[in-house]
């Protein structure tokens, strides 16, 4: 719809999104803040404020009916977090889960020896002061705790590092009670933890932070059908969001890049203000995982095929891995523009705008009086009580129009309703368009069904 076309902005530089201005918003505007902050900040951690909760919430949501609700044959889990520290021995992460780590003598500063100029690892020089760098160890990046009243080793249990082992161990379990079968799949929401060396980039790389897992069995012998239709959905997946496509790039493992599980595996790779980046991995894992839990647990995970004679196998497994907090990240650069509305001469005026999809926006509809007085106030709380029943809603009396317009531009509201004296006269109110700023007249009675056919007419651009 013409009401919804993506600015483009003819100023490329002055609209492109950078850590610094999404970290300034982001804190602006509640959506993320720095835990602890009060007391100096807790490195690697983060609090998702009002707003950031919202998208947060929308973005998972999104996911969840993408891998649910759209498919009759991939149900929902919602493992621990606690497992039983035999689960990781069998997953390899007690073994292998490490990255190489070296420090500076001098400055103290801790990197990954993996990303500093080999010629510095080579000659043990520091690449920040010049120091003596230490040899590289091997730095086990799951965190540990106890449990019980005995602090001792027996009592030794972690954080989870990924939430698919709890779908893994669940898997016979769900078979069972849901008379799944194959081809089918398991999906979950939920916390990771993992001891980073080096957190940065904002909520990028984090201690603690959210994965949204699908894990699809099928029959050895079409895991490479599969995984390439898997492939094709989850691209699909993020056009459907409105993101820039131009963005969004495939990257192939190479054979020093597969994980010790891993048959073939590809990331969706994301232009972040920091460069490429991995959003989501796509992975055919085959049949290691079952194969390793049934031989540490001593437990049969053998799928029996009741159509075909009774046929006993380890399935095949189709993994597709996103960070929940990553994509946030992803969506909140992806939406950001700064965009000129008006020519001053030598102050020219430039708005912020995040634009969101409509189905993400934190905010769905802000409803403005144009004055307090008059009974306009009361009018507009009446019109957002309406509103409010099918979609997120701000009330914001203060100040000039022109000036909530742009506070919930900041927000990424795509809707803004204005009460003003004609709405009492003639019963119609003004629907403004936050990516195209126009506006129109539109019946009080006709305005959730008109926001519901402008959000779901709503493509990026067009």
């Amino acid at each position: 719809m013409a009401e919804l076309t993506a600015y483009e902005g003819n100023d490329a530089e002055a609209s492109k999104a950078t850590m610094e201005k999404i970290t300034s918003l982001a804190k602006r505007r509640g959506f993320v803040f720095q835990s602890s902050e009060i007391y100096g900040g807790q490195n690697g951690a983060w609090d998702y404020g009002p707003l950031g909760i919202e998208l947060k919430n929308r973005i998972a949501q999104a996911w969840w009916k993408e891998m649910t609700q759209m498919h009759d044959n991939i149900v929902g889990l919602d493992a621990a977090i606690l497992m039983h520290p035999r689960v990781w021995e069998a997953s390899g992460h007690v073994e292998n889960f490490t990255d190489p780590l070296v420090d500076c003598k001098k400055c103290k500063a801790r990197f990954r020896a993996d990303q500093i100029p080999p010629e510095n690892l080579e000659k043990k020089i520091c690449p920040e002061c010049g120091g003596e760098l230490t040899d590289v160890r091997k730095f086990n990046l799951m965190f540990k705790t106890n449990i019980g009243p005995v602090d001792d080793s027996s009592s030794i249990i972690y954080l989870r590092p990924e939430t698919a082992q709890g779908i893994y161990v669940n898997y016979k379990n769900i078979i069972q009670s849901n008379r799944m079968k194959i081809p089918f799949g398991i999906a979950q929401i939920g916390k990771a933890f993992r001891n980073e060396i080096v957190t940065k980039n904002f909520i990028f790389r984090t201690c603690e932070f959210e994965q949204m897992e699908m894990q699809y069995f099928v029959k050895s012998g079409t895991d490479m059908d599969v995984f390439e239709d898997w492939r094709n959905q989850r691209w699909s997946y993020y056009e459907r969001l409105g993101i820039k496509m131009d963005h969004l790039r495939w990257h192939q493992h190479g054979p020093d890049e597969l994980a010790h599980y891993a048959k073939v595996a590809f990331d969706i790779e994301y232009l972040f203000p920091m460069g490429w980046r991995e959003l989501e991995g796509i992975h055919n894992r085959g049949q290691y995982d079952l194969s390793r839990h049934q031989e540490y647990s001593g437990k049969d995970l053998n799928y029996i095929d009741q159509d075909n004679n009774n046929e006993r196998y380890i399935p095949n497994i189709i993994e597709t891995s996103a960070g929940l907090t990553r994509n946030l990240l992803m969506v909140l650069c992806d939406a950001y523009d700064e965009e000129k509305v008006a020519d001053k001469g030598d102050a020219d005026d430039y708005r912020t705008v995040l634009r969101f999809h409509p189905k993400l926006a934190p905010i769905t509809v802000a409803v403005l009086p144009l004055m307090k007085k008059d009974g306009l106030a009361e009018l507009a709380q009446d019109i957002r009580k309406e509103l409010k029943e099918d979609y997120s809603t701000d009330y914001d009396q203060a100040g000039a129009i022109g000036r909530r317009y742009r506070r919930q531009d900041e927000a990424g509201t795509p809707f803004c309703v204005t009460i003003d004296y004609d709405t009492k006269e003639d019963g119609t109110v003004t629907l403004r368009y936050r990516d195209s700023m126009k506006q129109e007249r539109v019946p009080r009675a006709q305005l959730a069904a008109k926001i519901k056919q402008c959000i779901k007419d709503y493509k990026r651009g067009q």
